[in-house]
């Protein structure tokens, strides 16, 4: 019945909105080249636009669409920030994003048909492509400027981390498993574009998810170095996106602590003896967490600030600027868990 009630209610909404309703959809545009941070911030970067809001409708994903939000108010409630220590980004241009993106992806992305297979959420196909565009697209927009705003600033500072982003299932030409822009991608380009002094990237995707998005985009791409570990039974199994990994971990289903962090750090030592980076982005899900039930493995929540920790300290012990992004988790508490790792990594490495 309540499931029943739901549906109605989204039915009637989408009549109402459908039939009388226009609102402008307007987005603050960012010069990330031109970029200057504030004295007393910290490369820390966030923004209320991040968090997804559709009518209670996210409430039928599995994914915590305001994840990020909950991780700035724990960062805020535990002292280790302040409310205005935090790099508020904007979103990207339609002329930065046609650095990966072709035209043709994003004029597909005016139709909610479109946005509503991306995102998983079938009944987005009742709405008006207005309504996509503000409540999904839009929140993903300005995650995807704070993840080309971290590359920036990581540069600059020797590290940067976006509370949101970490879309690894978008690549240029196509999106899936909730991720629409290629914000990896995108930012590494953008990167290597402005910096001359970037010109070879390592990717360490440690969702428990493949990241055949950036793969597909890098494959045959000898200047980027994928280390990815996922779980081998699950989404999205892309044979041909695996042609793109240059350090290949496929661990299966159930596997605790001991084991994946003995895996990790056996192949970080083999990934940077072949393979010396200008920088790294740090695709940190939290989807390996016990409980994850799309995730389906069995890390604990030391076992994530065990992972997070090691590969800061690989990064930090050869001077290697990182990027790290939140991505996936699909637990009520991964904020929390989140929260508690960039305290950790705070404490190890004085951060900040």
């Amino acid at each position: 019945m309540k499931k029943k009630r739901i549906l109605l209610m989204v039915l009637i909404l989408a009549g109402v909105f459908a039939g009388c309703v226009y609102w402008p959809v307007t987005v603050k545009e960012m010069n990330f080249k031109s970029y200057a941070m504030d004295t007393g911030k910290v490369p820390v970067i966030y923004s209320d636009e991040y968090n997804i809001s559709f009518y209670g409708l996210e409430a039928l994903h599995p994914f915590d669409s305001k994840k990020y939000g909950k991780v700035h108010d724990y960062l805020i409630e535990r002292n280790l920030l302040t409310a205005d220590q935090f790099i508020e980004p904007g979103a990207p241009s339609r002329e930065d994003l046609l650095i990966v993106h072709p035209e043709s992806y994003l004029n597909a992305l005016e139709q909610s048909s479109v946005v509503a297979e991306l995102a998983e959420m079938g009944i987005l196909s009742y709405f008006p492509s207005n309504l996509t565009k503000r409540k999904i697209l839009k929140p993903m927009l300005y995650a995807t400027g704070g993840t080309i705003l971290a590359g920036q600033l990581a540069v600059r500072k020797g590290w940067a981390i976006n509370l949101g982003g970490g879309y690894h299932h978008a690549s240029a030409h196509q999106g899936g498993g909730f991720c629409i822009y290629a914000d990896i991608t995108l930012s590494i380009r953008y990167l290597m574009k402005h910096n001359p002094l970037i010109s070879k990237v390592m990717i360490i995707d440690l969702d428990a998810h493949q990241g055949n998005g950036h793969e597909r985009d890098f494959l045959n791409n000898d200047s980027v170095f994928i280390v990815d570990v996922y779980n081998k039974d699950i989404y999205p199994g892309d044979l041909e996106a695996k042609k793109a990994i240059d350090l290949k971990v496929e661990v299966p289903s159930g596997i605790d602590d001991i084991k994946y962090i003995q895996l990790l750090e056996f192949h970080l030592n083999e990934a940077f003896e072949l393979f010396d980076p200008d920088i790294i982005y740090y695709n940190a899900g939290t989807d390996i967490l016990e409980g994850d039930p799309l995730g389906r493995m069995k890390l604990s929540k030391i076992g994530i600030l065990m992972r997070d920790e090691m590969v800061f300290r690989y990064a930090f012990e050869r001077q290697i600027p990182i990027v790290m992004l939140l991505s996936g988790g699909y637990q009520k508490t991964n904020y929390e868990v989140i929260g508690n790792s960039i305290a950790n990594l705070k404490k190890k490495f004085n951060l900040f």
